[in-house]
């Protein structure tokens, strides 16, 4: 866990992270898989990743570089709420990342169930698993028939009812096992949500929960210090590396932390 001191510090936090594992892992295994999240946090990060005068954009190996996107609203990708149209404004158009190593969630289908099923073809495509989830090994990565596509980073982030992604309390999506995405009705939104399932999620090589704000700060010491096991955010176990970066008012219900300084 890292605090930072407020919330610029924490996207500049959340940036030196994107770089950082961006080398290492196209050195390691020739490109580099980052999932996407929707969010005000997540939006400044996004655009200082794209900002030619600070020193992430010219790190980031953007032609080995693929992004997915943690989940998605139920609307087309022009429409405000899209975590994509956002994402495409604030970075992916502002960076030379060939559009076909974008993969979108095509939210705009009709049924949000034929969408999260296309997306996990995608998924498992992109991964060299092939429709029925065997295939090639991944590009130096080695993986087997049978396995989850492994994210080297998912961005998450923390809502105030302690849902991450499109993963909320009491859904069905939290109990899948068999799908890596699905198509889960929010009723206090009414309406559907594409998300990644816990499966894929814990299959990442990194997860980095990115929090900033004071209305968070009751939900994440219930998540990290308290009784919120049954939360979906807790129900994150990722088999790599867990990572939490803050900023001092969402960690300020947390005992004994201290603040990091970028």
């Amino acid at each position: 866990m890292l605090i930072a001191p407020d919330s610029a510090a924490l996207v500049r936090l959340a940036a030196e992270e994107v770089a950082r594992r961006a080398e290492s892992a196209v050195i390691a295994r020739g490109r580099f898989t980052l999932a996407l999240s929707g969010g005000s946090t997540p939006k400044g990060l996004y655009t200082l990743l794209a900002d030619p005068a600070e020193p992430f954009r010219a790190r980031i190996p953007w032609r080995q570089t693929h992004v997915f996107f943690g989940d998605e609203r139920h609307v087309p990708p022009d429409h405000p709420d899209s975590n994509y149209g956002m994402a495409r404004a604030t970075l992916l158009a502002k960076v030379p990342i060939p559009p076909e190593n974008v993969h979108r969630i095509r939210a705009e289908r009709t049924d949000p169930a034929s969408a999260a099923l296309e997306y996990e073809q995608e998924l498992r495509l992109a991964f060299g698993m092939g429709a029925a989830g065997t295939g090639p090994a991944e590009a130096r990565g080695g993986l087997g028939p049978g396995e989850l596509p492994r994210l080297d980073l998912v961005l998450l982030g923390l809502g105030s009812d302690g849902h991450t992604a499109s993963l909320f309390p009491g859904a069905t999506a939290l109990e899948e096992r068999a799908h890596l995405v699905v198509a889960t009705w929010v009723e206090r939104l009414k309406t559907h949500r594409i998300t990644l399932t816990l499966p894929l999620l814990d299959a990442a090589r990194a997860v980095v929960f990115l929090v900033a704000g004071a209305e968070k700060a009751g939900r994440v010491a219930d998540v990290l210090q308290g009784s919120g096991a049954a939360l979906p955010a807790s129900r994150v176990r990722p088999g790599g590396e867990l990572i939490w970066l803050l900023d001092s008012a969402a960690a300020a219900a947390l005992r004994g932390e201290r603040e990091a300084h970028p």
